[in-house]
């Protein structure tokens, strides 16, 4: 039985995968992945994804730089979810945090903070390419 047979994929052929930073154990970034996407991943050693808003495959830093090394990849109990260990090449946030996550909700929901320095804007994580 291969482990794909495991997998629960949703009504649209697609898996969230948490991208965790393998050395820090800090998550990074959620994303989908299909079966191709997968697929791909493990193939080339580099995280893959599906964009929904795009309808199209991605590679983490084609266009920024900034890739993911996959470490390991597992599956939790009921097979609806992926978590990926990367090591991460730059920020993983494509507003140039080291991670997606770099907001935390205040005061019961009324306001918010930004947790970490962000370490290159937009432009600068686009351009250098």
């Amino acid at each position: 039985m291969s482990f794909y047979d495991k997998l629960k994929f949703d009504s649209n052929g697609l898996i969230p995968a948490i991208v965790q930073e393998q050395k820090s154990g800090r998550v990074v970034m959620m994303a989908w992945m299909n079966r191709a996407s997968l697929e791909k991943t493990i193939e080339t050693g580099r995280t893959h994804f599906w964009s929904r808003s795009r309808q199209k495959f991605w590679m983490k830093g084609e266009e920024s730089g900034n890739t993911q090394t996959v470490k390991d990849i597992a599956f939790d109990c009921d097979g609806d979810t992926l978590l990926i260990q990367v090591e991460q090449n730059g920020p993983a946030c494509h507003e140039g945090y080291n991670s997606c996550f770099f907001r935390s909700i205040e005061d019961k929901g009324e306001t918010f903070k930004t947790t970490e320095k962000q370490l290159l804007t937009p432009e600068q994580m686009y351009k250098k390419k």
